[in-house]
C-alpha cells in the first residue's frame, strides 16, 4: 500500500490535471465552434464546459475527502468522493440534454458548416490531451482506488469517444457530407447520458454502503479461516468510503483461550486480510465456539 503522503499527492495531481485539461479544451473548442458552426463541436464544447465544472467540484471533494478522521467523522470524509461522483453524473446528464436538443434543432433547420479544418485540428488536440489524462488517471486509480477519480475517468473515457466521433463528423463534413454532423451530435448525446447513469449507479452504491463484490468477501473469509487456531468465521460485513474499505467479522475461537491469545489471533486475521487487501480497515470480534454452536 502506498504511503499516505504519496496517496494524497496522486489524488491532487489527478484532479488538478483534469481541471487544467478541461480549461484548455474549453478555449480551443469555443474558438473552433465559433469559426465552424458545427453541432458536433458545440456538443464537445458543452461537454468540456461541464467537465470543467465537474472537475472543479471533484478537486474540492477530493481535498475534503483527504481530511483525516475527526470527532464528528470517525470513519473519515471519504464519501465526499461519491458525492462528487453524483454531481458529475448530474452535470453530464445536463450536457447530454443540451447537446441532443441542439442536434434535433439542426436536423429540423440545416445550416452549412464553416471552417471544418480548424475543428479537425482542435479535435486531434483534444484526443491527445484526453489520452494523456486517462493514462494518468488509470495509474492513480490503480494505486489509490479513488471513487472520485474513477468517476472522472469514466466520463473522460466517454469524452474520448465523443472527440473521436466529432472528428469523424468533421471529416465527413469536410469531404461533402455535412448533414451527418447533427446525427453524430445526437448519437453522442445518448452515449453521454448513458455514461451519466453509470457514474450515478457507482456513486449511489458507495453512498448506500453496498457490500464489496462477493468474491472479495469470500476471499476475506478464507484468509481469516486460514490463520492457525481460528475455527471459523461468520457475519462478515463490508462497505466502502472513498479509497478505504471497512470490514467487520466474527471469529470462532476455542472458549478456553486466554484474552491475550484470542487478541493475538484477531490481530493475525487482520494482518492476513491486509496483506491481500491493504485498503481494508478490519475490525474483528472474537466469539467462543461454544457460544456460536448454541
Amino acid at each position: 500500500m502506498i504511503e499516505r503522503a504519496e496517496h494524497e499527492r496522486l489524488l491532487r495531481l489527478a484532479t488538478r490535471a483534469s481541471l487544467a485539461i478541461a480549461s484548455i479544451l474549453i478555449i480551443a473548442k469555443a474558438i473552433a465552434w465559433w469559426l465552424s458552426g458545427s453541432v458536433s463541436l458545440l456538443a464537445g464544447l458543452t461537454d468540456s464546459l461541464l467537465d470543467g465544472v465537474a472537475s472543479f467540484i471533484n478537486l474540492l471533494a477530493v481535498h475534503y475527502a483527504l481530511r483525516p478522521a475527526d470527532d464528528d467523522h470517525r470513519f473519515g470524509h471519504g464519501k465526499a468522493e461519491a458525492l462528487a461522483g453524483m454531481a458529475q453524473a448530474l452535470f453530464i446528464a445536463v450536457s447530454a440534454v443540451l447537446i441532443g436538443t441542439q442536434a434535433v434543432r439542426r436536423l429540423q433547420h440545416p445550416e452549412p458548416l464553416g471552417d471544418a479544418g480548424i475543428g479537425i485540428a482542435v479535435m486531434l488536440l483534444s484526443l491527445a490531451l484526453t489520452v494523456a489524462l486517462l493514462l494518468l488517471q488509470h495509474k492513480v486509480i490503480r494505486l489509490t482506488g479513488s471513487t472520485a477519480v474513477r468517476a472522472d475517468s469514466l466520463h473522460y473515457r466517454s469524452d474520448l469517444l465523443l472527440n473521436a466521433s466529432i472528428l469523424v463528423a468533421l471529416l465527413l463534413a469536410y469531404f461533402g457530407w455535412p448533414q451527418l454532423d447533427a446525427w453524430f451530435g445526437l448519437g453522442i448525446a445518448l452515449y453521454i447520458l448513458w455514461s451519466a447513469v453509470q457514474i450515478a449507479r457507482e456513486s449511489t452504491a458507495t453512498l448506500m454502503d453496498q457490500e464489496l463484490p462477493e468474491d472479495v468477501s469470500e476471499q476475506m473469509m478464507q484468509l481469516a479461516c486460514s490463520v492457525p487456531g481460528v475455527l471459523g468465521a461468520h457475519d462478515l460485513r463490508t462497505r466502502v468510503s472513498g479509497s478505504h474499505w471497512f470490514v467487520q467479522l466474527h471469529l470462532e475461537l476455542p472458549g478456553d483461550l486466554t484474552l491475550t491469545v484470542a487478541h493475538g489471533l484477531c490481530e493475525q486475521v487482520e494482518a492476513a486480510i491486509n496483506s491481500k487487501y491493504p485498503r481494508a480497515e478490519v475490525l474483528v470480534h472474537a466469539d467462543p465456539q461454544e457460544v456460536v454452536k448454541k
